[in-house]
C-alpha cells in the first residue's frame, strides 16, 4: 500500500509550527508524495512555494506543488511552472482553481490566462517532464453536467499529459467504485489516488464538502449525532470510518491512498498504522552485527 498527504500553506507563525509538527511526524511513514494547496485565486503562491521549497530542501519528502490557472496570466503561469523546475521540484497537482470569495459561485476564466485545468496540464507539460496528478470528482463536479461529462474532461487531461488523478473526498464507497469502473472501460489506465478526509469535526465536514457538492451519508450524520462535546470519540469514530473505507478500497484493488491532513497528523498516523503503514525498520549497526 502506497499513501500520500496532503498540507496546506500556513498563515501564521503559530500555524507554521503545528504545519511543520504534522510534516515531521508523518515523513518517517516514507508517503510516495506529498502536497501543498494553492489558495483562491492564487492568493497563497508565495506561501506554498515556500512551504514546497522547505521540505525538499529539509526533509526526504517529494513534494507535489499545486498550481491553478485563476487569478494570473498564461505568461505568470509558466514561471510559476518554470521557478518550480528550477527549484527541483518534480511533480504539479494542476487544478483550474476558483476565484477569491466565489466558493459556489460561476467560474470566469481570465482572458489572457488558461481557460481550465486541461490546457494549464498541456502547459506544465510543454515546459518540463513533470509528474502532472489532476483533481477528480467520482460523484460529479458541481459544475458538471454528468459523469460521462466528467469522464471526457478527464481523457482530456491525459492526452494533455496528466499521470495520475487525485479524487475529491467521498464517502460512498460503492458510488466511488462505480465511477472507477466506468472511467476504466472508458480507457483511462493512469493510476487513481482515492481521497480520504479522516475527520471528526462533523460541523467542519458539513462546511467543507457543501460548496464541493459531496454528499454527507445519514449514517455518518447519525455516527456524529450528539457528539459536539465529545472529542476522544469523534476522533475514533473518524479513524474507524476512514479504515474501513480503505480496507474495502484495498479489497477492491486499489493501492495508493491519498489523505487531506488538514495539517494535523494524528488521525492520519493512526489511520496509517491501521493499515499496515509504518516507518522501516532501522537497520542493526555494523556495530551491533
Amino acid at each position: 500500500m502506497r499513501v500520500s498527504f496532503e498540507f496546506s500553506p500556513p498563515k501564521t507563525p503559530e500555524a507554521e509550527e503545528s504545519l511543520w509538527q504534522a510534516i515531521r511526524r508523518l515523513e518517517p511513514l516514507g508517503p510516495s508524495f506529498v502536497s501543498v494547496t494553492y489558495g483562491a485565486g492564487g492568493s497563497t503562491r508565495e506561501r506554498t512555494h515556500r512551504t514546497v521549497k522547505r521540505m525538499l530542501d529539509e526533509t526526504s519528502l517529494a513534494p507535489a506543488a499545486h498550481l491553478t490557472c485563476v487569478g494570473a496570466s498564461q505568461a505568470e503561469v509558466d514561471e510559476v511552472v518554470r521557478d518550480y523546475w528550477e527549484s527541483g521540484i518534480r511533480h504539479i497537482v494542476a487544478l483550474r482553481g476558483d476565484p477569491p470569495g466565489s466558493i459556489g459561485g460561476a467560474y470566469e476564466p481570465r482572458p489572457d490566462g488558461y481557460a481550465n485545468a486541461t490546457e494549464l496540464t498541456a502547459a506544465i507539460a510543454k515546459i518540463a517532464p513533470f509528474e502532472i496528478s489532476v483533481g477528480l470528482y467520482p460523484q460529479v463536479h458541481p459544475e458538471s453536467p454528468g459523469t460521462q461529462h466528467d469522464i471526457d474532461v478527464l481523457k482530456a487531461k491525459v492526452d494533455a499529459g496528466a499521470t495520475r488523478a487525485i479524487t475529491q473526498f467521498f464517502f460512498d464507497t460503492d458510488a466511488f467504485l462505480r465511477f472507477t469502473d466506468q472511467v476504466r472501460k472508458a480507457g483511462v489506465t493512469i493510476p487513481i489516488s482515492p481521497g480520504i478526509m479522516p475527520v471528526s469535526n462533523f460541523k467542519g465536514l458539513q462546511r467543507m464538502a457543501g460548496p464541493c457538492g459531496i454528499p454527507i451519508p445519514p449514517w455518518l450524520a447519525n455516527l456524529f449525532d450528539g457528539l459536539d462535546n465529545d472529542p476522544d470519540t469523534r476522533r475514533l469514530i473518524a479513524c474507524s470510518v476512514a479504515a474501513e473505507m480503505c480496507a474495502r478500497l484495498e479489497e477492491e484493488g486499489f493501492s495508493d491512498f491519498h489523505f487531506y491532513t488538514l495539517n494535523r497528523a494524528d488521525l492520519v498516523y493512526a489511520l496509517c498504522r491501521v493499515l499496515g503503514v509504518r516507518e522501516p525498520t532501522p537497520a542493526p549497526s555494523e556495530a551491533a552485527a
